[in-house]
């Protein structure tokens, strides 16, 4: 069996897994980041020690507080800032200790989409986001700069106003000029901040949509600052940051699967959603090859079970015999925490599965949260006789 990991963390939802087992490079790899503003007696902490790992693909989502450090670390990813303490290796390259030129040249790989539009006041729109081609595929013909700039504004409901000023734009107008530009060059990482702050539900549904099609297509890696929870279900995983520090790396996706998995589940059917949800988030991963024990009769019930893939052969006696074989989306393991009696079979790996459990102490604090503990423990213990 591989070790026990937490969801939490630098878990990853099985399609990422997959890339780990074929040996994808991370996209961004984070190790003890931390980083100072000031000098001195001014200086000052703003963030500790951060762990951080991502690949091609994921779409990351990053929320807290105002001052916890988001926007530091988005500029530490992009080459913004030099490294000051701790390792950072983004598409490849290492940037702590990375000289300025080489800096410069990463840059290149990367859309940055900021609050701040910085669009240059004398170009339309149109030659604000050509200036990104020009940057990093300066052999590109003049004719073909200019046709990917219009096609991108045309993606962000612009094709009104490729030739268009920025004083001539509204607020939330200048912030897709901004995104088509931060995109045009089909960026191998993206980094947001406020991508969708400006602008209205459709606009900001057609530009995630965009950054999701990115992902999907072109394995662009995409990080995203935002307190918009209209974007949130584009999330791999969300990051929460306080004090400087990642306190959560919830894979959203597979909680929802949890979440889903755990509704169907007759112990848990009193169970509100929002503690569904949390309690999804306080699941590990187990993998079994082919052939492995999972339970063994006797021994004394300490998880709960869900089988995400693979299947499992539940036996009973001795020699054993198989009594029930469970496949993806069935649980097992319940008995035993319910009744506080050892565990009453044995359960086998058929195939190579991937199982996610509950320790017993989070399964009982779930159960607590129901209206009536007792009465569903009872009706659930013995329906399964």
């Amino acid at each position: 069996m591989i070790p026990t990991n937490s969801l939490r963390a630098t878990q990853f939802d099985p399609a990422t897994r997959s890339k780990i087992s074929l040996g994808q490079t991370p996209s961004i790899r984070a190790e003890a980041l931390s980083h100072y503003f000031g000098s001195g007696e001014l200086r000052k902490q703003v963030l500790f020690e951060n762990h951080l790992t991502v690949y091609p693909g994921e779409i990351i989502i990053m929320t807290g507080p105002s001052g916890s450090g988001k926007t530091t670390l988005l500029t530490l990813l992009g080459a913004l800032r030099s490294v000051q303490q701790g390792n950072l290796e983004v598409l490849g390259q290492p940037l702590d200790g990375a000289s300025p030129k080489a800096m410069e040249q990463f840059r290149r790989q990367v859309g940055f989409i900021f609050q701040a539009h910085n669009l240059f006041d004398s170009l339309n729109a149109t030659q604000n986001v050509r200036m990104a081609i020009e940057l990093c595929y300066p052999h590109r013909s003049a004719h073909e700069q200019t046709l990917a700039a219009e096609e991108i504004l045309r993606a962000v409901g612009l094709e009104n106003r490729l030739h268009h000023r920025p004083k001539q734009l509204s607020g939330g107008q200048k912030q897709r000029v901004a995104i088509a530009r931060g995109l045009v060059h089909q960026p191998r990482l993206v980094l947001a901040d406020e991508p969708t702050a400006a602008l209205d539900e459709l606009s900001g549904r057609t530009v995630v949509e965009l950054l999701q099609k990115l992902a999907r297509e072109k394995q662009t890696t995409i990080v995203i600052v935002t307190h918009d929870n209209r974007i949130l279900d584009v999330a791999d995983r969300i990051l929460t940051l306080v004090d400087g520090s990642i306190r959560s790396d919830a894979l959203v996706k597979e909680a929802a699967i949890i979440t889903q998995m755990l509704a169907k589940c007759k112990v848990f059917e009193r169970v509100t959603p929002r503690t569904l949800t949390r309690v999804a988030d306080e699941f590990n991963i187990e993998n079994y090859a082919p052939g492995d024990q999972i339970i063994r009769q006797g021994d004394p019930g300490d998880r709960f079970y869900l089988i995400r893939q693979g299947k499992v052969s539940v036996r009973k006696g001795n020699p054993e015999v198989q009594i029930a074989e469970l496949a993806e989306g069935d649980f097992f393991g319940e008995m035993a925490l319910l009744s506080g009696q050892p565990r009453n079979a044995s359960v086998w790996a058929k195939e190579s599965c991937l199982l996610y459990s509950l320790h017993k102490d989070r399964f009982h604090a779930a159960l607590a949260e129901t209206v009536s503990m007792e009465a569903e423990v009872r009706e659930a213990y013995f329906d399964r006789q």
